[in-house]
């Protein structure tokens, strides 16, 4: 990889940027083209940067999953394989490689890593409680994907790791995902579960709570709830310890946060409050990447001069090429629809060029992507996104 920059130096690209980093998080709401960001940096970096870089991807297309090598594929590591540039026409300096995120695996792992022997673990395991929620328990999505993101940190076996955020209601969700852990281990909702199983004994104050459970849910369903919650709090220092761990992580100066959004209304306001919410708890907000924006030159002076001579000289435009068509009375009309046209995507051009002065007041690079053809679905096409990402940007 190459020198790292001074911490004070602001990145004036994002090859500068991710040279300087070893961790990067892309977030940002659905449908934006987020996951697909992921990859094409990984992509990139791997190409140009060189060393070896992992994309952790959350439910990729499955034309941008076989592009990865990831057909069949969960937690584990795998590289992307080399034929996969040569088809491209790139000879990469260093090494992709990528994983999908699994959540029951990941919260099996985790269960063995904290409990305090394989007892205890076995018995987690084979709750059927555990078994029916492991993959929605207290934002475990949120959760397993920054556990691993730490996990695979900690092995040192990557230089430089790109995360695809899961897909979330709120986009803070996974951020505060380590904090809502360990405070949900010693919260009060967790001691009235596991009451029946410490204690025949019930305080007054809780056993109306009791008696209204063991009528709608069962004696048998209580006790069940308190094995496996009692049997969680056994491991509750590890779980805590860890949690901040990965919260410390987040905010480590090798940490960087990249927020994906198009210019639509919704995923605008999305990107302003995650934008927001990143500089609100202190975190690096690397890059901004906005997809699906309209060419630079509907801004320019001498396209806007071309655009209006044909909404308002047609006829005379039109008069240089009626030789070359079947029907001459038609050229003028078509000349200056296609004027109007411009001047129209021209206005819209604008608004999107206000918007994004607007967001990147905080990034330390905005880069923009335009709308492309065609789905991405090779390494040829991640790397055309990674080429229109990676360069500088005014």
């Amino acid at each position: 990889m190459p020198k790292r920059r001074k911490d004070d130096d602001r990145a004036t690209s994002l090859e500068h940027l991710l040279a300087a980093k070893e961790i990067a998080i892309v977030c940002g709401s659905g449908g934006v083209g987020k996951t697909t960001t992921a990859a094409a940096a990984a992509a990139m970096a791997a190409a140009s940067l060189g060393g070896k870089v992992l994309v952790v991807t959350v439910d990729p297309a499955k034309r941008l999953a076989n592009a990865l090598g990831l057909e069949g594929f969960g937690n584990k590591e795998k590289p992307v394989p080399p034929d996969a540039f040569k088809h491209a026409g790139v000879q990469p300096r260093g090494e992709l490689w990528a994983a999908m995120l699994d959540t029951k695996e990941s919260w099996d792992a985790l269960i063995h890593l904290h409990a305090p022997d394989d007892e205890t673990a076995r018995r987690i395991l084979e709750n059927p409680l555990y078994q029916n929620v492991s993959g929605r328990f207290v934002q475990s999505h949120d959760y397993i994907a920054m556990e691993r993101l730490y996990e695979i940190h900690t092995s040192g076996d990557y230089d430089l790791i790109i995360v695809d955020t899961p897909p979330t209601r709120n986009a803070i969700d996974f951020l505060e995902a380590p904090e809502h852990m360990a405070d949900f281990f010693s919260s009060r909702f967790l001691r009235w579960l596991t009451a029946p199983a410490r204690s025949r004994v019930i305080n007054f104050a809780s056993r109306p709570f009791y008696q209204v459970a063991d009528r709608i849910l069962g004696t048998q369903f209580l006790q069940d709830i308190s094995e496996f919650f009692m049997l969680f709090q056994t491991m509750y220092d590890g779980f805590v310890e860890r949690a901040r761990a990965v919260d410390r992580l987040l905010h480590d100066r090798r940490t960087t946060f990249i927020v994906v959004s198009t210019l639509e209304h919704v995923p605008v306001r999305e990107a302003e409050f995650f934008i927001d919410a990143l500089d609100e708890r202190k975190f690096h907000l690397g890059a901004l990447v906005l997809n699906k924006v309209l060419p630079h030159y509907f801004l320019e002076e001498d396209a806007t001069r071309v655009a209006q001579r044909l909404c308002s000289d047609a006829p005379e435009v039109a008069h240089a090429v009626e030789s070359i068509v079947a029907k001459p009375d038609m050229v003028a009309p078509v000349l200056r629809e296609i004027g109007e046209s411009f001047l129209n995507f021209q206005v819209v051009a604008k608004r999107e060029q206000e918007q994004r002065t607007e967001l990147a007041k905080l990034p330390e690079v905005v880069a923009t992507v335009p709308y492309f053809e065609t789905d991405i679905y090779d390494m040829g096409g991640l790397l055309d996104l990674g080429f229109q990402i990676w360069g500088k940007h005014d």
